[in-house]
């Protein structure tokens, strides 16, 4: 059993958390069973925030569990592995999460902000990690990859059109002319 836990696996993350200033749930992704209820999930984060929300370091083991975290203004970022994982690897996720998220919501990295634009957040987990596995820790590529994903989706009507996710000088260039495109196609 021991060597099982030594050997190397793709899925390093277990968990993608984004916590309020009182330590609520705005965004939790679990990629495994490890806490299978809510209920336990809730714990498990109120535990993680109590933890770590006075502290200035960005590394915690918690619940034989490895927590890199970054907190900015009134947001919480946690990224959790295995106590045996990498934290330069769970560092570099969380990094390219807040750094994607910076450039989507030009540098208005709040509660409000995230809360308005979360589909954005939805894409953005989704190109960094899958299942478990990391899939990029380049922010630039994840911006480029959820405004591409946005520009291909049907729903032209979707508040994500108006949010800062796609009204920033780097992609409103890039992409206007494909949302021109897709609107005279309609």
């Amino acid at each position: 059993a021991e060597a099982l836990l030594n050997e190397p696996s793709l899925y390093t993350v277990k968990a993608v958390l984004i916590l309020d200033n009182d330590g609520d749930r705005l965004y939790a992704k679990y990629y495994d069973d490890t806490y299978p209820t809510v209920k336990e999930q809730k714990a498990f984060e109120k535990n993680i925030f109590n933890k770590t929300h006075r502290t200035d370091s960005e590394i915690a083991l918690l619940e034989g569990l490895t927590v890199v975290y970054k907190s900015n203004i009134d947001l919480f970022f946690y990224v959790i592995g295995s106590s045996h994982e990498n934290e330069l690897m769970l560092m570099a996720v969380l990094n390219c999460l807040f750094d994607s998220l910076s450039q989507m919501l030009r540098k208005n990295v709040e509660r409000r902000a995230l809360l308005e634009n979360m589909e954005g957040l939805f894409l953005a987990v989704d190109e960094i990690v899958d299942g478990g596995v990391i899939l990029e820790s380049d922010p630039q590529q994840v911006v480029h990859r959820v405004a591409l994903r946005v520009s291909s989706s049907p729903v032209l009507s979707s508040p994500l059109l108006s949010s800062p996710l796609l009204s920033s000088p780097l992609l409103s260039q890039k992409y206007s002319a494909k949302f021109d495109v897709a609107c005279d196609s309609l």
